[in-house]
């Protein structure tokens, strides 16, 4: 039999109250309901984002992280699940803590730099995985940590002279030049002189006198480079330093992100996509969340005139969408702006697919851009039960009811097939919600659906 898992059930019951709730109540943060995900790494890449998350395991106690997911979205509200390609078993010599990783890419290849703990040694290194697209598979490049001093966070940042350095650092901060390969360095790792001017005073810490925990994320913009960083634990707010170079002299400039959320870490990662910039972080948002059950969120934001970050709160709404969703190309199902109840999986078809679902659970997408309007609706799907019902509803869980696709027992949960439906109603932009209906138990699969004019 199959079981869920506890956060899926209890995102449900956040939206029991949201599913009698008009449109403008809706929330697309946290950007992942399925499962709790950490320490958010945005890359763009060829006109989407690829969000690179840790993975905290439901009921945590502690941070008990086994691997890394990667969501994938064109408009900021519909992400895309591609599952896990790392994870600790991808590397032979590391035994826990698949903690907070780094993206980048050079010359059409991904490297996923991570904190994790060498077998051999019993201290956190930073390996690096490497993989020839954004959603892997990846390999362990080396076989080896590529740096190793106990210390956590990696980030990278390719400057525009084509020299790569990787920052690193709880209770430190350190940074190496890479060499172009990115699995190599030149030279030893430069540890930054953590001072007041350049990161802030903390205060009755002497071990500490400075603001700065954890989590660079380092970029350059317009000339100037940020460190922006997890400051003062514990909880920690997102503070930001700046400096003309990639190896300093920084200057502290302050608060982005204060203390909020409900969980008592913190990471942030920032990306300009598409004319607008955005701030990613995570919280305790979810159900059962807190300091070891995180959930990735996002704001769009402005930098001031100087160039400086205005303070950034976090919020429930999230950004707002960029363009539409054309929903008469073929979507994955784990194509997600809301989910209530369900899970995903890996697919026998390839990549993942929608499962676990149960009589009243729902995914919306947000800005399907119909148009004059939809015929028809096809859908991929699989059960080993005797199936259920696909309602398709307007900007609602219990809005406009447009189609009604039947779903037959198909004698496993990966035996697919596809099932057809017409549609009625379905004309101009709207959310859809699939709305799942049936008997008890798990009713079916999906892989993907795609609607026709």
């Amino acid at each position: 039999m199959r079981s869920r898992r506890r956060v899926a059930w209890l995102v449900s019951l956040l939206c029991v109250i949201t599913v009698f709730q008009p449109a403008a109540a809706k929330a697309d943060n946290p950007i992942v309901q399925t499962i709790y995900t950490a320490d958010p790494a945005p890359l763009v890449h060829d006109g989407t984002v690829y969000l690179y998350t840790g993975h905290d395991e439901d009921g945590s106690t502690n941070f008990t992280m086994r691997d890394w997911r990667v969501y994938s979205s064109s408009d900021m509200v519909n992400w895309t699940d591609h599952g896990s390609p790392l994870s600790l078993e991808t590397f032979a010599w590391a035994s826990t803590n698949a903690w907070a990783g780094h993206v980048t890419e050079r010359n059409g290849r991904f490297y996923w730099y991570v904190p994790v703990t060498n077998r051999a040694t019993g201290r956190m290194a930073i390996g690096v995985a490497v993989a020839d697209n954004p959603t892997g598979p990846f390999e362990d490049a080396l076989g080896r940590p590529l740096v190793e001093n106990g210390e956590i966070d990696p980030n990278v940042l390719v400057d525009d002279d084509g020299q790569a350095y990787l920052y690193w650092g709880n209770p430190n901060l350190w940074y190496v030049r890479l060499n172009a390969d990115m699995v190599s360095f030149s030279g030893s790792p430069t540890q930054i002189p953590l001072t007041t001017t350049g990161f802030g005073a903390r205060q009755g810490n002497p071990d500490r006198p400075t603001l700065y925990e954890e989590a660079p994320w380092v970029y350059q913009r317009g000339g100037l480079y940020y460190m922006v960083f997890a400051a003062e634990c514990c909880s920690e707010f997102i503070a930001y330093s700046t400096a003309p170079g990639p190896t300093g002299p920084w200057t502290y400039r302050g608060t982005i992100m204060p203390r909020q959320g409900s969980s008592f870490t913190n990471h942030p990662g920032v990306i300009d996509f598409n004319g607008g910039s955005y701030f990613f972080y995570h919280n305790g948002a979810l159900p059962g969340g807190g300091g070891f059950t995180r959930s990735v969120a996002v704001e769009e934001f402005e930098y001031n005139a100087d160039g400086s970050f205005p303070t950034i709160t976090m919020t429930d709404a999230g950004a707002p969408q960029v363009g539409t969703l054309d929903p008469y190309a073929r979507q994955q199902a784990e194509t997600i702006a809301w989910a209530s109840g369900v899970e995903t999986e890996p697919s026998g078809e390839g990549g993942m697919n929608v499962g676990w679902i149960e009589n009243g659970d729902w995914i919306r997408v947000n800005g399907a851009a119909f148009g004059a309007g939809a015929s028809s609706l096809d859908v991929r799907v699989a059960s080993a039960t005797s199936g259920g019902t696909i309602e398709v509803r307007l900007d609602s869980a219990n809005g406009p009811l447009v189609g009604t696709c039947d779903v037959p027992g198909t004698g496993g949960w990966q035996s697919w097939v596809t099932v057809s439906c017409p549609v009625s109603g379905a004309t101009q932009t709207h959310d859809v919600y699939f709305r799942y209906t049936g008997g008890s138990g798990n009713l079916f699969n999906i892989n993907w659906w795609q609607f026709s004019d």
